[in-house]
């Protein structure tokens, strides 16, 4: 798989995801096998990035390349500068956010508020592709609301400015994220560019992601909320392609030993109070599937130090049956 010149490992691709796709969260991803992990979004305004918040999504120390970064904002001069500034610090590819639902990020005209005003989003495509010499990519959804589907549209518009991938959520602003992913929409923007086109939406299991690269026709996938405490999904829907065959779950002491490394790499990355408050949300992902996994996300909510966290998820962990518990 090439974006540009980047040549990526597979077609596994993990998803910008606010307040979730961190540092720590992105190297553990590329260790199980994502080819690409986008850091959450930066802001346009570079009067904002002396906040602690952005300095740490600015800090790539360690992370393996190819270093990706998403950008949000609707001025494209801006865009054009965190650009630049962006790559000054490392990024090696820019993902241009015109997906986001959010409506703080949609009040200030950015995200995927900009669907709407097809003149602007080309002025920004130029803006950022001209200003750099990095591969630059977008992420979209397929419209603002389901009347003004318009995916195909900005995606002629994405290959025209000189974008070297553009990455399609099967759903328009409005929808959210309810109802079932439209990847007809998805598979109309692969038939209509030569680009590489990303399908992204509910891909949460290894048949999953086969069906939707055979429907779609797309070059990549573009995991988000099924790698939340599930950071292996990448390994498995990667053996599954290859060979058509599932991997074995992980055993309750496989996840317990991950969980604490990713935490360890939590309290290190923001420091051990705020890490701790960090930590709770991948603590409830880890465990959402699990037997008594309420109770034991109630309790473990309720501390305030690594070591009483630490504590907790050997408890719960240790007292789940493994594979060979329940063959018996």
């Amino acid at each position: 798989m090439r974006i540009g010149p980047l040549k990526l490992v597979n077609n596994l691709f993990l998803a910008p995801m606010a307040g979730v796709t961190d540092r720590p969260f992105r190297q553990l991803c590329r260790r199980f096998g994502a080819g690409l992990a986008v850091s959450e979004m930066i802001s346009a305004d570079t009067s904002l990035w002396g906040s602690r918040k952005t300095l740490r999504r600015l800090d790539h120390e360690g992370e393996q390349p190819p270093v990706a970064v998403q950008i949000v904002g609707a001025d494209p001069r801006r865009m054009a500068e965190a650009a630049r500034r962006n790559v000054d610090h490392g990024a090696q590819l820019l993902d241009i956010n015109m997906g986001c639902p959010a409506k703080k990020v949609c009040k200030a005209a950015a995200g995927s508020a900009l669907l709407r005003d097809e003149a602007l989003v080309a002025r920004i495509l130029e803006a950022v592709v001209t200003a750099v010499a990095v591969p630059v990519t977008l992420k979209i959804r397929t419209g603002w609301d389901p009347q003004q589907r318009n995916a195909v549209a900005i995606a002629r518009i994405a290959e025209q400015a000189g974008i070297a991938a553009v990455a399609v959520h099967g759903r328009t602003r409005s929808c959210g994220y309810q109802g079932a992913a439209e990847y007809h929409s998805i598979r109309a923007v692969k038939q209509a560019v030569s680009l590489p086109v990303i399908a992204n939406g509910d891909i949460a299991s290894a048949e999953k992601a086969r069906a939707v690269l055979e429907y779609t026709g797309a070059d990549a996938l573009m995991i988000g909320r099924a790698a939340r405490g599930r950071p292996w999904i990448f390994r498995d829907i990667a053996h599954y392609l290859a060979t058509g065959e599932h991997m074995p779950e992980p055993d309750p002491g496989w996840v317990r030993d991950l969980l604490l490394e990713h935490l360890g790499e939590l309290y290190a990355f923001y420091g051990r109070e705020h890490g701790v408050r960090v930590a709770r949300k991948h603590i409830a992902w880890y465990s959402q599937t699990r037997p008594d996994g309420a109770a034991f996300r109630q309790r473990v909510n309720q501390v305030r130090t690594t070591q009483e966290q630490g504590r907790l998820i050997h408890q719960y962990f240790d007292g789940l049956p493994t594979r060979e518990g329940l063959a018996a």
